[in-house]
């Protein structure tokens, strides 16, 4: 199954995004969930309608999100009418829906969504990407364009228990390191998942560890 069409409407879809959330980052995701799927299960073919799944959703699934789309309704409308056209059935559509609505951070906070496996590996390929050297790219260029100090020590990190307090709470670029990033290695739904996760967030701990000491210096 081809999804060029997917593709070509998430880069009209994100070509003005400049937070860390653009095309080439859904990109990542696809090709990171794609490659973690199919590592996993050996047996898998890499033309299979499961891993066309994976691909769509990790390259959509920033499309809707209200960070960096203004009216996710209308974004979703369009989606639905594009997934037939390529190919995608009812069912795989509803996995591909449930996964982009349901897959992000703030959305699990307080309630815990159990995704399709397709949406598992696109999840913790998206949470991958916020972690090792590109998630911290991501996080201070996401910090700056909010207007976020990169670190302040008055301010102490939060423990996130509602989406409210993670969507209004005071934070800096490295309290977010702490808040969030550091906890993503122990959500990881997949093998494949975990043991990237594992890799990324050690060097991410490092350039922490790093960055305070110069703090103090």
């Amino acid at each position: 199954m081809q999804i060029t069409e997917v593709i070509d409407f998430v880069k009209r879809q994100l070509k003005d995004e400049k937070t860390g959330h653009d095309f080439y980052h859904g990109q990542r995701v696809a090709h990171l969930a794609k490659k973690m799927y199919l590592q996993d299960n050996p047996n898998a073919h890499q033309d299979s309608r499961m891993v066309a799944i994976i691909e769509a959703a990790g390259y959509l699934h920033d499309t809707i999100d209200e960070k960096v789309c203004s009216d996710p309704e209308i974004v979703l409308a369009n989606i639905q009418k594009i997934l037939p056209q390529v190919g995608f059935t009812t069912l795989e559509i509803k996995d591909i829906l449930f996964t982009m609505q349901h897959m992000s951070f703030s959305k699990n906070i307080e309630h815990h969504y159990q995704l399709p496996v397709s949406g598992q590996y696109v999840q913790d390929a998206d949470r991958i990407e916020s972690l090792g050297a590109i998630g911290i790219a991501r996080a201070f260029t996401y910090g700056g364009a909010h207007g976020n100090m990169i670190y302040d020590p008055a301010i102490k990190p939060q423990k996130l228990v509602s989406y409210d307090q993670y969507r209004q709470h005071q934070e800096t670029t490295i309290n977010h390191f702490y808040e969030k990033l550091f906890q993503l290695e122990d959500l990881m739904n997949t093998a494949g998942g975990k043991k990237e996760a594992h890799i990324r967030t050690k060097y991410m701990r490092n350039f922490v560890n790093e960055f305070i000491q110069e703090w103090d210096v």
